[in-house]
């Protein structure tokens, strides 16, 4: 799981970029859970005496691996947009993923609109930085294990439809591509759902504050991304949000996982809107 780590990313870029001079931005929507970047529960849990988080975050990574060894590939539709609390759209980008195993992404664009700046500066590094490699060393030093961070089981929460384990994550490092804040992990596939926090580094002097959350969704038994937000608190300039959208995912028929009773004759074409 490296997409935390290129959204701290995200953060820093904005931070320079925003930092540089006006830019004008928009609205931030609410997301599925009713809940926005700014706005990460911080209800009060029952926790189940019968795991540790470091169990839960374990049987996560085994269960991803087995889904990563079955999924060989996808399609999806990716909607980049920053805005400013108001609604104003700074840029945006409409752009075709196409994923092959183990690792290799390509990008098409289909549309952009708004600064050229933002777009160049933000989009296209996050672009570029994804279509390289997801195996490097940022994954390995991103990656949602213990050798990057202590984890604390803080109990359970439902977010329809997913029944979830909330797990506390707290860096080792204080470093950019990590980050403090919650897991949340189905508790029947093992699975992150969301997650949500700020950079355990501050990402430039420009911030003042920034936050994220991720979110999941299981589609034919893989769990795939749904949408981002990064809010950024910037000096002089005010509240900037980051939203990535992931929509009409396309999974190939044959990487469906046993069990999956969907009707997928052929290719699956599954659309998020």
């Amino acid at each position: 799981m490296t997409g935390h780590g290129r959204r701290i990313e995200a953060v820093v870029t904005i931070a320079l970029i925003l930092g540089a001079g006006p830019v004008t931005s928009v609205a931030v929507s609410q997301v599925f859970a009713g809940q926005t970047a700014q706005e990460v529960a911080f209800s009060s849990y029952s926790a189940p005496a019968s795991l540790t988080g470091d169990e839960v975050v374990a049987k996560m990574l085994e269960r991803n691996q087995l889904r990563n060894e079955q999924l060989q590939q996808y399609s999806a539709v990716r909607t980049y947009e920053i805005r400013n609390p108001e609604g104003k759209l700074a840029a945006q980008a409409v752009v075709r993923v196409e994923y092959q195993a183990p690792d290799k992404k390509t990008f098409n664009k289909t549309s952009e609109k708004g600064s050229g700046i933002v777009r160049h500066m933000v989009f296209d590094h996050l672009i570029q930085s994804e279509s390289e490699t997801s195996s490097g060393r940022e994954h390995h030093d991103s990656a949602i294990t213990s050798a990057n961070y202590t984890f604390t089981l803080a109990g359970e929460e439902d977010l329809s439809p997913y029944h979830c384990f909330v797990v506390g994550a707290a860096p080792k490092r204080k470093e950019k591509y990590l980050f403090e804040g919650k897991i949340w992990i189905d508790a029947e596939d093992f699975a992150v759902v969301k997650i949500a926090g700020h950079p355990a580094k501050k990402p430039s002097f420009w911030i003042n504050r920034a936050e994220f959350v991720r979110q999941y969704q299981r589609i034919a038994g893989f769990w795939l991304p749904f949408r981002d937000e990064t809010s950024v608190d910037v000096k002089m300039y005010g509240k900037r949000i980051f939203t990535i959208d992931h929509q009409q995912y396309v999974i190939n028929a044959d990487s469906a996982l046993p069990g999956w009773s969907g009707d997928i004759g052929g290719n699956m074409l599954v659309s998020c809107n």
